[in-house]
């Protein structure tokens, strides 16, 4: 065979029309084979006996798409100093685009016998029970796609899983349900429009593992939070059956999404890897140079610097580690032309040293790099170390997962005792968190469910997670859900009690929707989506997760369809400053706060913790940004009537100066309450338990 010096750069395989080019990085090795690999599972090893700054590198003309691969670094063994290097493990490339196969669990895998883990060494040969990188071809007829670039403020995000999404889906063929294609097929693209929402949140497609617990449980990794390829789209979810063919696949799901004006935000991993902590398996980076990818403990570097809850946390201190995300990031944007991401853990990524920096590598790079500070960049602002709870504390280009307005909601719609004032901040786009970093109400991402905890539909039907088929005993996911079961847990037939939790959906979708900054749905909440009560369904890859089409809440879907279409519609529940409540001349302040009674709240009526009702103006004729072509932005004036109390409230409207006539033009507990009309001065009932919508008419 044919085989080349080659070039140390770009990092990865790179088939340039002629042959293709190999460079990965190890500081670590005293060697390094390439492994390439026939159908049958043969293989041939072949010296890469060039090396430029710790980067290994060789062409091979004759080579193209298609062709599975691996390496087989030769270098020192001494976990005590952070070193496990093992011939014997053959080792996915960190630049794969694409791989083949998955994971078979088997002693092989590890550098050590299982009988003895301490002290002794493994040099099984793992190749036939590893996956293999793939050699991929970056030509693809993207013809005249372009990214929607729908501005954060317009922004409505449907967070959901590419597999769970179609694979009971009755619209999408059988042969591409689960897949890339089956998303991007017509069934799937009309759901969304008609929906109304905008960009598509995909839970983890980086290719990851299917954990070994799991696999001995008969289960499998189902959110995907085990990332071992951050090039590679998971090849479970291709319909195609060909070595690569889900690289092309994915482009053609955001080829078709984009053509439908819907923008596709990936959710990534790059806080740790699959091979979890010092007895895990050897896959990839632990092979190649460990104590370069990861962060080791000081004082014995056998053992793994852990924030992430997973066994390891990547090494952001490292330039090959920053430069393999960055990369990562670039790739995705620049071939794969997804619009944006949603950073797991982001705060482990912003650990430096071991506090969490906001002036860390991490964000200076992504700061400063082209391609990727321009397109939707989202964080979650945790991770599980010391100091990891960060809302509020992004980079001004972020956006965040507000955590603290998914708690507020659901603490003020069950009736706990709070300040309406956290509530009305969370209302308000959270100013009070965003502000001060020159950020906007676009900063906050307001959510009441996500993947992990419970659906919409849960959140109002239990008060205990009931995650028995995890198999773990019930240790595993969240115990304080601050959620209220409505009178009974779990499925039931009262007809009282199905009301309320009815009722319960509409008032959170009618309150996120309402807010100011970007409202993010779980995917499934619109239909009345149920796992049962499990809020931890990680591992069920299965019917409890799945969408379930048939039993779907038509009456749920329309409401969450109209609210969408509403907001859309209406400017001022998405504005892209802050209120600030001063009077604009005649037009008068951007927003006012009310009691039932009709006055304005006081600081005492804030610092209540007993209140749970009130109501809020809002100002269509103060909204200060002009649009896209400069032309003032004019809209209704609306009043909203807020009522978490157990019993329905009488609730006067506020005097003439706000307006005269007040027309209902939504209401969560009673649609027959809608097109009601109510002058200045005059009561109006809002039933327990609910919101009203009211249009200034006169």
């Amino acid at each position: 065979m044919k085989f080349w010096p080659g070039s140390p750069f770009p990092l990865g395989a790179t088939y340039d029309g002629v042959g293709t080019n190999f460079a990965v990085f190890s500081e670590a090795a005293e060697r390094v084979e390439l492994c390439l690999f026939e159908p049958d599972g043969t293989e041939t090893r072949i010296p890469l006996t060039e090396m430029a700054a710790w980067v290994w590198h060789g062409y091979a003309p004759d080579i193209g798409p298609g062709q599975r691969y691996g390496y087989r670094v030769h270098g020192p063994y001494d976990p005590g100093q952070g070193l496990r290097c093992n011939p014997s493990k053959l080792l996915l490339d960190p630049y794969a685009t694409a791989i083949d196969g998955e994971v078979q669990w088997n002693e092989s895998l590890f550098n050590y016998r299982f009988d003895d883990p301490e002290n002794s060494f493994n040099d099984d040969d793992s190749g036939p029970s590893m996956p293999k990188a793939v050699v991929t071809s970056p030509y693809f007829d993207w013809a005249h796609d372009r990214p929607p670039r729908t501005p954060l403020d317009d922004s409505v995000i449907y967070e959901v899983h590419v597999k769970g999404f179609t694979q009971q889906h009755p619209g999408v063929p059988e042969n591409l349900r689960g897949t890339y294609a089956g998303l991007a097929h017509p069934a799937s693209i009309d759901y969304l429009l008609n929906l109304g929402v905008t960009a598509v949140e995909l839970l983890p497609v980086h290719q990851f593992i299917h954990d070994s617990h799991l696999a001995d449980r008969g289960l499998r990794n189902y959110w995907g939070y085990n990332s071992i390829g951050f090039m590679a789209p998971q090849n479970d979810y291709a319909a195609s059956t060909q070595p690569g063919g889900q690289v092309q696949e994915f482009k053609w799901m955001v080829k078709q999404l984009h053509a439908a004006g819907i923008e596709v935000i990936l959710d990534v991993v790059y806080n740790h890897t699959a091979e979890g902590n010092h007895l895990g398996p050897i896959l990839s980076f632990k092979g190649l140079d460990n104590a370069a990818y990861y962060r080791l403990v000081d004082d014995d570097r056998r053992f793994y610097y852990d924030t992430t809850g997973t066994g390891n946390s990547l090494n952001m201190r490292h330039p090959h580690v920053l430069q393999l995300i960055m990369d990562s990031l670039r790739y995705w944007v620049t071939e794969m032309h997804v619009d944006g991401f949603r950073f797991d853990l982001a705060s482990t990524l912003a650990r430096q040293f071991h506090e969490v920096d906001r002036l860390s590598a991490f964000f200076d790079l992504i700061q400063q790099d082209p391609v990727v500070s321009r397109v939707k960049l989202i964080a979650e602002p945790w991770d599980v170390g010391e100091g990891g709870y960060q809302v509020g504390n992004f980079p001004p280009l972020w956006s965040e997962w507000n955590g603290k307005y998914r708690d507020t909601l659901r603490d003020y719609w069950r009736g706990e005792p709070q300040t309406l004032g956290e509530f009305a901040a969370r209302f308000t786009g959270s100013s009070d968190l965003y502000e001060d970093d020159a950020r906007k109400p676009s900063a906050s991402v307001n959510f009441v469910t996500a993947h992990d905890g419970f659906t919409l539909h849960d959140l109002v039907s239990y008060n205990d997670k009931h995650n028995e088929a995890n198999g773990e005993g019930g240790a595993d996911g969240e115990s304080h859900n601050r959620s209220w079961n409505s009178g009974v847990e779990g499925p039931t037939d009262d007809p009282e009690v199905l009301e309320i939790r009815a009722r319960q959906q509409r008032n959170f979708l009618a309150t996120v929707l309402l807010s100011q900054g970007i409202p993010m749905l779980l995917g499934g909440d619109e239909m009345g989506r149920t796992q049962g009560g499990n809020n931890n369904a990680y591992c069920q890859d299965n019917e409890i997760s799945w969408f379930d089409w048939e039993h779907r809440d038509g009456d749920l879907l329309a409401f969450t369809q109209r609210l969408i279409a509403f907001r859309r519609a209406h400017p001022v529940f998405r504005r892209r400053h802050f209120f600030h409540g001063e009077s604009l001349g005649a037009a008068g302040p951007d927003i006012a706060w009310f009691r039932p009674d009709g006055t304005e709240m006081t600081e005492q009526d804030w610092a209540s913790g007993f209140g749970k009702a009130l109501s809020v103006f809002l100002n269509g004729e103060t909204i200060p940004s002009p649009d896209a072509r400069g032309q003032r932005v004019l809209d209704d004036s609306f009043l909203l009537l807020f009522n978490a109390h157990h019993e329905p409230l009488e609730v006067t409207m506020p005097e003439e100066r706000w307006g005269a006539r007040w027309v209902r033009v939504l209401d969560t507990a009673d649609a027959f309450n809608e097109g009601e009309a109510v002058e200045a001065g005059q009561t109006t009932k809002i039933d327990a338990r609910s919101l009203a919508l009211l249009r200034r008419t006169g």
